[in-house]
């Protein structure tokens, strides 16, 4: 069959924090101040959107199970940020931040986890099950891995109908012990498809460490059996994420098959919003706080490169804060859905 290409950097040694390196511009990937100052507002959105929603549960003004990704923000921008309309992206049950990065609607999200009917699914999706095809958001999946299956399908669709687009799925290290991201990668690689398979291994699976149920150091090896390129990202460091994310979309769109990609990343909240975390080591979220934070990083080298100045990232700051106030509001006062409305939008009905 020949040699198959990699893109492997170095290994991830086990779960030991370690420090960002390189520049704003890597080679081939320059980003002007503009690109610069987009990713940070959606990073920041993806941040201070799910804080809100930890508040909003604590405080008893919304229900229902929230599952978090505080922490993961890179991954999501990093590889969204090269993507459009055209493309697609399908996620976990934990995809409030890839649907912000795909351009998903802030304001629409808010009311559909507040039941409205002016949610993005008419207040009957929620957290779990949140999809706007407009912006080619394939759907937050509320079982583990299923949503690998349907972005392989989409990037069929994009092969088959020649529109240039790829297809992401975005799934976590649990998912990659799935018989479907198995069965989806062997088709994949088969029938060369325009897709990216990001897993964001950040060491827990629900309540148990990775390294229990997972008998390899690194899941992009996985690749190796179907032929597949592969690269693994510090997911905590969007310039890493964005030029390994850059590299497989490129030869995903040029008709080279897709990747998978493994982003190394960390999840500060325990699985569900009210987990108390027990069962993780003392000091462990802390320490990935204050020594490999996403945005804390990001922030670091644009101002170090003289790049953006402090009071640009604060005024997005204050604008992300106005935003997310005013969708909170807004959700709380929004109509909730008829009755009638359970027999809408439905495939089949008596």
């Amino acid at each position: 069959m020949g040699c198959v290409k990699r893109l492997r950097t170095a290994p991830f040694v086990g779960w030991a924090l370690f420090s960002a390196a390189g520049s704003v511009n890597n080679p081939g990937m320059k980003l002007t101040k503009e690109q610069l100052l987009v990713n940070y507002r959606k990073m920041r959105m993806i941040r201070s959107f799910e804080e809100k929603l930890n508040e909003l549960v604590n405080s008893g003004r919304l229900g229902g199970f929230l599952h978090l990704s505080i922490g993961q923000e890179a991954v999501a921008a990093g590889v969204c940020a090269h993507l459009s309309e055209r493309d697609y992206v399908s996620t976990t049950h934990r995809g409030h931040g890839h649907c912000i990065a795909k351009g998903v609607r802030v304001k629409g999200m808010m009311a559909e986890l507040f039941g409205r009917s002016t949610g993005l699914c008419k207040g009957k999706g929620g957290s779990m099950h949140i999809a706007d095809m407009d912006q080619g958001m394939l759907g937050a999946n509320g079982i583990v891995g299923a949503g690998i299956p349907l972005a392989t399908g989409a990037a069929l669709t994009c092969k088959l109908k020649k529109t240039g687009g790829v297809a992401v799925a975005f799934f976590g290290d649990g998912a990659s012990n799935q018989g479907q991201f198995h069965e989806a990668l062997n088709m994949a690689s088969n029938w060369k498809l325009p897709a990216l398979y990001v897993v964001e291994n950040n060491g827990w699976g629900e309540f148990t460490p990775t390294e229990f149920v997972v008998p390899v150091r690194d899941i992009a090896v996985r690749a190796d059996s179907y032929a597949m390129r592969s690269a693994i990202a510090d997911g905590n460091d969007f310039f890493d994420v964005y030029e390994k994310a850059g590299e497989a979309i490129a030869a995903a769109r040029a008709g080279e098959g897709p990747t998978l990609l493994e982003c190394k990343t960390y999840r500060y909240m325990g699985h569900y919003v009210g987990d108390p975390l027990a069962y993780r080591p003392p000091g462990e979220v802390d320490r990935w706080k204050n020594e490999h934070d996403a945005l804390t990083g990001f922030e670091s080298r644009v101002k170090a490169d003289g790049v953006i100045e402090d009071m640009e990232l604060r005024r997005i700051d204050e604008e992300v804060v106005e935003e997310l106030s005013a969708a909170v509001a807004d959700a709380e006062n929004d109509p909730v859905p008829a009755v009638e409305a359970l027999y809408e939008d439905v495939y089949a009905k008596e």
